[in-house]
């Protein structure tokens, strides 16, 4: 099993395969937020990476990104990963301090949308 260490909150071993965004929820307890219920529609769900920042990206996190202009180096959407390996992670977008009521609708245990995995470091056209 895959452990996942968010930082400032703990270390948890995660199921292989399942969404980052459930597993800071399910098994960290975190307040990540997650707007669009994890279809790739905003970043509300960001995470930077600390350690072990997946190779591969769904074309729709890439799409959204670019599109919101997210372009910080380690800064992933968490419903566009999966945890197929050790990671660390850094909350960046919680519901304390966000002003918002609640975290978002649960994101499905399926990727939203269907994905398409492209290298991380190819650039669309």
């Amino acid at each position: 099993m895959p452990k996942l260490t968010v930082e400032g909150v703990g270390t948890f071993e995660v199921a292989e395969g399942k969404r980052l965004v459930n597993a800071l929820i399910d098994e960290a307890g975190t307040d990540q937020l997650h707007a669009c219920g994890g279809a790739s529609r905003c970043t509300t769900c960001r995470v930077e990476f600390v350690e072990g920042e997946p190779d591969k990206q769904t074309a729709a996190e890439r799409e959204t990104l670019q599109a919101r202009e997210v372009t910080e180096p380690g800064v992933r959407l968490s419903c566009q990963i999966l945890c197929d390996h050790d990671m660390t992670v850094r909350l960046i977008s919680r519901l304390e301090g966000s002003g918002r009521k609640d975290q978002g609708g649960r994101p499905s245990d399926e990727m939203q949308p269907e994905p398409q995995w492209v290298s991380k470091s190819e650039q669309s056209s």
